[in-house]
């Protein structure tokens, strides 16, 4: 096997794909199904109401669970856009491909030029194993894995050279929530109207012109990411008159009206995208294509309003009355975290015919899972010599599953972008251990079995009980960091 990841790095992508795939497999895709892939921004797991909460207004995301399967326990890896993206993409933490945080786009204050970062194009992305087994593939919205646009001949992290035929949507990390410059046909300009609805629009084109052949159709929305407003008429209704709830009221300091506030034009930016998906829905049942056409939702990450105190994800901030002041390592109100209000994301799969509605999937599922899950739901096999660092859900799906899925979750986040904090996180069902291998004070440990809201750090008690967890965990940690070649593996003690 290591003979032919050798080859495999020798080759490069293009080459090997020619070695690996046959006429046979392109032939085969007639039978395959479509994949409508949606991917929201920002978007927490308890922004719906099939996750408990009853204040979301998500009608057609409910309605989408009702018909399939909804995670309760899906998770990212990295919780910010850029390397969650990168583990989608590729099935392996994203420090692995060099990307440890968000990626500054041109005009961002944090934008380097003589220093680009991206997805290596040499990468072997899902959609270009899809490509490669014969179907069209389209992206519609955010990609954040690199930009091209400062350099017209620099192409190199464009999405049409990661598996991609059709691309329209947004160059960079950020982009406002109406009137917004996007890429069409190669060429950037400024549209009119609410971005989430010209994306919609042409994911709905792309659907009607691709619905006699095989395809894979991926609407990346930039909702609920902020700015959230303004939004339709439709999605700010349902939250207009209410008094929003608040996570953590008890929270030391907290700023309960300007949780509430922000939190109501969350969730009517999050309606959008559920209203969107809606169009979509009925855009497959029209053409005939449900059938036919497995759904996927998730999204890119978690996110906090409130929650401990603060609001954001991985790179979150403070929401308190009073200022949290700059220290050597964090930027004023900074808190870094891997809470897994950051981490949770929803996940809801419809695969008519396979899926009994109304599943309730239990097990612990990452974006790591995602590569390997859908090339099984396809019928396409894993490329000899890709790593992968997941595994396919889709006996679970079938209920064909034998013990032994995995339910511990390793997670990673080197923020070096405004504050510096270089985390690893081990998660099992029961305990939780989080290093910061930039100030170990700032390590934490909590008991999920007891408390889930993550709200107890343990690591100041002194006991056997804590001592052997927190030793037993940091192994976990140390190894993992070792498999993968972690860039901070020297930062492990010798001993």
């Amino acid at each position: 096997m290591m003979v032919l990841f050798h080859l495999f790095l020798r080759l490069g992508k293009l080459q090997i794909f020619g070695l690996l795939w046959t006429a046979s497999i392109t032939l085969a895709c007639a039978q395959k199904p479509n994949i409508l892939f949606i991917y929201s921004d920002d978007q927490a797991y308890w922004t719906l109401g099939v996750s408990g909460n009853g204040q979301a207004h998500s009608p057609h995301l409910d309605r989408l669970a009702s018909q399939g399967a909804f995670f309760e326990n899906a998770f990212v890896t990295t919780p910010v856009c850029s390397p969650s993206r990168v583990s989608l993409m590729t099935g392996q933490y994203a420090s692995e491909y060099g990307v440890l945080d968000f990626i500054a786009q041109p005009g961002h204050m944090l934008y380097d030029p003589e220093n680009l970062i991206g997805l290596d194009p040499e990468s072997i992305t899902f959609p270009e194993v899809f490509s490669q087994a014969g179907y069209h593939n389209g992206l519609v919205g955010k990609w954040h894995l690199g930009d091209w646009t400062e350099k017209d001949s620099d192409q190199r992290y464009h999405p049409t050279n990661q598996g991609y035929e059709y691309f329209m949507g947004i160059t960079g990390g950020g982009e406002s929530p109406i009137d917004p410059r996007l890429e069409e046909d190669g060429i950037v300009k400024e549209f009119d109207g609410l971005t989430v609805d010209i994306l919609t629009d042409r994911a709905l084109k792309f659907l009607e012109n691709n619905q006699e052949r095989s395809f894979l159709l991926s609407v990346h929305y930039r909702s609920p990411h902020s700015k959230w407003l303004p939004v339709a008429d439709e999605d700010w209704a349902p939250y207009e008159d209410k008094d929003m709830q608040v996570p953590h009221p008890d929270y030391p300091d907290l700023d309960i009206e300007k949780v509430k506030s922000r939190m109501k034009e969350y969730m009517a930016s999050s309606s959008g995208v559920d209203r969107s998906v809606g169009k979509l829905l009925k855009q497959l049942e029209e053409l005939g294509l449900s059938e036919n056409t497995i759904v996927i939702f998730t999204s890119d990450h978690g996110y906090n309003m409130g929650h401990n105190g603060i609001e954001h994800k991985g790179n979150g901030n403070w929401i308190t009355k009073q200022d949290h002041p700059a220290t050597e390592n964090l930027a004023k109100n900074s808190r870094p975290n891997l809470y897994d209000q950051s981490l949770h994301v929803p996940v809801i799969i419809r695969w008519p015919g396979v899926i009994k509605p109304g599943l309730r999937v239990k097990e612990t599922f990452s974006n790591l899972d995602w590569y390997p899950t859908v090339l099984e739901m396809a019928g396409i096999p894993i490329p000899i010599g890709k790593v992968l660092r997941g595994n396919s859900i889709v006996p679970i799906l079938k209920d064909e599953a034998e013990k032994g899925w995995g339910n511990d979750l390793y997670a990673e986040y080197s923020m070096i972008n405004y504050s510096t904090a270089l985390m690893r996180s081990y998660r099992t069902p029961e305990w939780k251990l989080i290093k910061d291998f930039q100030d170990p004070s700032r390590d934490e440990l909590y008991h999920l079995m007891v408390d889930p809201e993550e709200r107890n750090n343990l690591m100041t008690q002194n006991s056997p009980e804590i001592e052997l967890v927190v030793k037993r965990l940091t192994e976990k940690i140390y190894n993992k960091m070792k498999e993968i070649e972690d860039p901070l593996v020297a930062l492990i003690p010798t001993q």
